[in-house]
């Protein structure tokens, strides 16, 4: 938690004190004075009906009016911005400060005020208590991973144990039916000496001696059936405790589900729509406008409900679409049948479609991370693959979807794309593609052509799902084989040879640092690059005992500048360097000189983790740089 949030959640638990104080000291009410401003008294039902006491505002003298604002605008402004700042703040207090309670230290508040002025302040609790849990959630998760192997290697040392007391059970069997079968004189070849012919005597001691190892062998098959079934009944204990405490965790996880569903149902359309713009990370130029038009008309969306005091039903309230809350319709498709997991409700005099309280959440958390890094196997809070953006969202909603997109098809009943909601789940490419629907014809996502976070135009959609609805119980059928040749996340194919070290459609050095991932207290890198680092770093941390050590990696522009200034002669013209592209490090620790250990072991390892060292500086380069190493190769600037 910044500093930032916690004087926020600050301010807004001394906000609650202050209105608690304010409540129990305030006089009885008396009598009004008139006053030209809306009676207090109205009310819109989620129809959008106004009850019989309000009262119209006084005639105006006629002047020519501005353009009308639309609903987010008039709902951040003016009276209206009041009225939704204490009911946001009233719904975010109640909701978020109980799983707060108790990551807050004994600070002293800040001025109650600042609260009840900022409605940001209460997104941004909201923001941490569902951050909180989703951590809490991974966790669990992950709690759960190790449960269910260690129940997997219960469950087969029970096997193991099992099949070995059958196969001692069948030799002691075996050799029961064998002696059931024998004479008395075989079991006991003694009782076949005959005085009168001693010449025998030989050989029925030799049968007696056969008969003896017999039975004792019998013994011990018997012993060892025993000790093996001992070792049956502790490994079905061993795997009853695995499985109860499988169990136990996955119980766990769906309380905790359950709890944050129940902390999103509580949260007024105005918080969430506050709730999207925290933490968006700035995007190039045409991408940036394309994520800024699609979050103004989301919160466009959630203003207009606010400002009709419409509060979102849950996902089990529109699940069935004759059975609404009052107030609400059924929204149809094309054919007038009714469709499930959202409802219709009338602002003004036109109708509105009403998304599930939790749809909002995940739709306004995916918001939130506009702009942010795309990462293979991510899945945040700072970056993120598609399937990896797609599971935070609605984790944070309380559904807990598996993180590969492929296997996220199968959670949630399939939806014609012709019928999109805002909030489905959109695939492409048979799966491997995964982004959430935002509407007019746009989707959400993680994208590893674009390398971050950001609404695009819909293309090669092969299917759809509703989160908020149950799977149905025949699995969903396969989504169609991808045709277009990409990777996981939309990745193009990789190309033969040198690439172009251009991405995210930024300038050289003039990358966001929120768009690169750290690799150190001073280091950043392009994210995959930077993944490769790590594992590279730790490698050569085990094959000499001792850290990486790194000297330069991102280079800003004007940090180009800078050293292009000090060292005219080696470093490259200002908006040339790979560096400024977040994909090249200087290393040094031995590695700085050519012919060393270190510098030897790079040459041997670097590219298993992605990193090459370009042939202008190798020992027999134009221009030697023997610290200089590049993530794939590239293309000179």
């Amino acid at each position: 938690m910044t500093a930032q949030e916690a004087a926020a959640i600050r301010a807004l638990l001394a906000a609650r004190a202050a209105a608690g104080q304010q409540a129990s000291a305030r006089p009885a009410p008396g009598p009004r004075k008139p006053s030209g401003s809306r009676s207090t008294t109205t009310r819109r039902t989620p129809s959008g009906t106004r009850s019989s006491s309000a009262r119209r505002p006084a005639a105006r003298s006629a002047k020519r009016r501005p353009s009308r604002p639309s609903a987010w605008q008039r709902l951040v402004s003016g009276s209206d911005a009041q009225r939704w700042k204490r009911r946001a703040l009233v719904v975010a207090l109640g909701v978020v400060l109980p799983v707060l309670a108790g990551t807050l230290s004994p600070t002293p508040p800040a001025p109650a005020t600042a609260a009840a002025s900022d409605p940001t302040g209460v997104a941004v609790a909201t923001r941490q208590g569902l951050a909180d849990a989703a951590a809490r959630y991974r966790q669990l998760q992950q709690d759960l991973a190790g449960r269910r192997d260690a129940l997997a290697r219960a469950e087969a040392a029970e096997a193991q144990a099992r099949a070995a007391t059958a196969t001692a059970q069948a030799a002691v069997g075996e050799l029961a039916a064998d002696l059931y079968r024998r004479t008395p004189g075989q079991r006991m070849p003694l009782v076949g000496l005959d005085a009168d012919d001693p010449g025998a005597a030989a050989d029925v001691l030799w049968l007696q001696g056969i008969a003896e190892h017999t039975q004792e062998q019998n013994s011990v098959d018997v012993v060892r059936a025993a000790r093996a079934q001992q070792a049956v009944t502790a490994a079905a204990t061993a795997t009853r405790a695995a499985r109860l405490a499988v169990d136990s965790a996955l119980a766990e996880s769906r309380t905790l589900l359950a709890e944050v569903r129940r902390q999103v149902s509580g949260l007024a359309p105005a918080t969430t729509a506050q709730l999207a713009a925290l933490g968006a990370v700035p995007a190039a130029a045409e991408q940036q406008e394309r994520n800024q038009q699609a979050l103004r008309r989301w919160q466009d969306q959630l203003g207009a409900l606010a400002l009709a005091g419409i509060q979102p039903p849950t996902a089990a309230e529109l699940a069935d679409p004759a059975a609404l809350p009052p107030g609400f319709s059924p929204a149809l498709d094309g054919t007038g049948t009714p469709v499930p997991g959202v409802a219709l409700a009338v602002v003004g005099n036109r109708p509105v479609t009403v998304l599930p309280a939790e749809t909002v959440a995940a739709v306004s958390i995916a918001f939130a991370q506009l702009g942010r890094p795309y990462l293979a196997g991510g899945t945040g809070p700072d970056a993120y693959d598609c399937g990896g953006l797609t599971t935070a969202a609605w984790m944070q909603a309380g559904y807990g979807l598996p993180a590969a997109a492929t296997d996220q098809w199968a959670t949630g009943a399939p939806v014609p794309v012709s019928q999109l909601q805002v909030g489905d789940l959109v695939f492409a490419d048979g799966g491997a593609d995964v982004g959430i629907y935002v509407g007019e014809g746009q989707v959400l996502g993680s994208s590893a052509a674009g390398w971050s976070v950001g609404v695009r135009v819909m293309a090669g959609a092969s299917g759809a799902i509703r989160v908020t609805l149950p799977a149905p119980a025949a699995a969903n059928p396969a989504l169609p084989a991808a045709v277009s040749g990409n990777g996981a996340c939309g990745a193009p194919p990789s190309p033969v040879g040198p690439v172009s070290p251009a991405w995210g459609g930024f300038g050289n050095g003039r990358i966001p640092a929120a768009a690169l991932c750290a690799i150190g207290e001073f280091h950043a890198l392009r994210c995959d690059a930077a993944a490769g680092y790590a594992a590279l770093a730790d490698a050569f941390a085990e094959a000499f005992d001792r850290p990486l050590c790194i000297t330069d990696s991102y280079r800003s522009f004007g940090a180009q500048v800078s050293a292009f200034r000090a060292k005219p002669r080696l470093a490259a013209v200002p908006g040339t360097s790979n560096h400024g592209w977040a994909l090249a490090v200087d290393l040094c620790g031995g590695i700085n000189r050519s012919g060393s250990a270190e510098w030897r072991w790079m040459s041997a390892n670097a590219g298993r983790f992605g990193f090459v060292q370009p042939d202008w500086a190798g020992p027999a380069g134009e221009k030697p740089e023997p610290w200089h190493w590049e993530f794939g190769h590239l293309l000179d600037s």
